[in-house]
C-alpha cells in the first residue's frame, strides 16, 4: 500500500480515530509512525520531528499495541511488567501505577494463560504505558472482545485522555464502535486521507446529506418532473426516494412538483447514518 502525503492533526488529550476499509492503509500508517516499516520515499515525523534522524529519542514518548498484546503467557502481569520496566528504566512504582490505571491490582500476580482475552488486552495497554507515553497507538484494539471487554477498554482510553492528558492514536475499520469514543476522525481510502475532522464535523454531514422520501398523486410524473435534476432510486409505484445535499434543494423538490400541479402526500426525510457517510467518503 502507497502512502501519500497524510498530516493526521492528533490534538493533546484527544482520541482520534484512524478509519478505512480493509486495505485503506490503516496499518501501514502505524507501522511507518512506530519505525517498524521504513518509507522507501519521503519523511515521517512525530511531534515535528523526523523519525529518520532522532527515532529514538522520539520513539519513547509512544506507546503502542498492534492488534493482540505480545505477552510472556507463563509468566504473572507483575513480571511481564518488570521486564518492560527494566527496558524502559522506569522507576518500580511504576508497575503499581499502572496496575491501577488499568484495574488489574488484584490480578497481578495471576498468570497470564489464566487471563481472559479483555483482561490481555488491558495488561498490554499496561505495558504500553510503562514509559508514560505521551501519544499512545492502537491498532484494532477491541478486536475480538466481547461486549463488556470493548465497554471496559472504551472507558479506559476515555480516563487515560481524561485524567492523564495522553493522546491516542486508534485505528479501526468499525465506525459504530469508534463513534462511541473518539472526539477526531481521519478517514483513510487507497492510501489517502479522505475526511479529518472533529466528530461533530462528522456528525454534521449527517445533517448536510441524506434520502428524501415523496409520494404524491402521480409519482411517474413527478419522476419526470425531477429527473433532470436529482438521481432518483425508488419503487415509483408506490414512492421515490431522491438523494438531495442540504435543505435548500428540498424546498426545491416541493416548489418544482407543486408548480406542475401534482398533489404532495409525503415529503419525508430519511436521516443519513454515519455508516452511510463513511461509505459516501471512502467510495469517492
Amino acid at each position: 500500500m502507497t502512502i501519500e502525503g497524510i498530516n493526521l492533526k492528533i490534538e493533546k488529550g484527544s482520541i482520534y480515530g484512524l478509519l478505512g476499509p480493509n486495505g485503506a492503509g490503516k496499518t501501514t500508517t502505524i507501522r511507518l509512525l512506530l519505525g517498524l516499516l521504513q518509507p522507501m520515499d519521503g519523511d515521517i515525523k512525530l511531534f515535528g520531528m523526523s523519525l529518520t534522524n532522532k527515532s529514538l529519542e522520539i520513539l519513547k514518548n509512544v506507546g503502542a499495541m498492534i492488534e493482540t498484546p505480545s505477552l510472556y503467557e507463563h509468566l504473572s502481569a507483575w513480571d511481564n511488567l518488570e521486564i518492560t520496566r527494566r527496558i524502559h528504566k522506569a522507576p518500580r512504582k511504576r508497575i503499581d501505577d499502572v496496575l491501577e490505571i488499568v484495574k488489574l491490582q488484584s490480578a497481578s500476580r495471576t498468570r497470564v494463560k489464566n487471563y481472559s482475552l479483555g483482561m490481555k488486552q488491558r495488561l498490554g495497554l499496561a505495558l504500553s504505558l510503562i514509559s508514560k507515553p505521551q501519544l499512545l497507538i492502537l491498532d484494532e484494539p477491541t478486536n475480538g472482545l466481547d461486549p463488556h471487554g470493548i465497554i471496559e477498554t472504551r472507558e479506559l482510553l476515555s480516563r487515560l485522555t481524561n485524567d492523564f492528558g495522553i493522546s491516542v492514536l486508534i485505528s479501526s475499520h468499525l465506525l459504530s464502535e469508534v463513534e462511541k469514543l473518539v472526539t477526531h476522525i481521519g478517514i483513510l481510502t487507497n492510501g489517502k486521507l479522505a475526511f479529518q475532522g472533529t466528530m461533530q464535523e462528522l456528525l454534521a454531514l449527517k445533517h448536510q446529506q441524506g434520502i428524501l422520501r415523496i409520494q404524491t398523486n402521480d409519482n411517474q410524473s413527478a419522476a419526470m418532473v425531477l429527473k433532470d435534476q436529482l438521481n432518483i432510486s425508488s419503487k415509483i409505484a408506490e414512492y421515490m426516494e431522491v438523494n438531495f445535499n442540504n435543505k435548500g434543494e428540498i424546498a426545491k423538490i416541493a416548489k418544482a412538483l407543486i408548480n406542475k400541479g401534482l398533489d404532495v402526500y409525503e415529503l419525508h426525510v430519511i436521516n443519513t447514518d454515519l455508516e452511510q457517510i463513511f461509505l459516501d467518503i471512502t467510495n469517492n
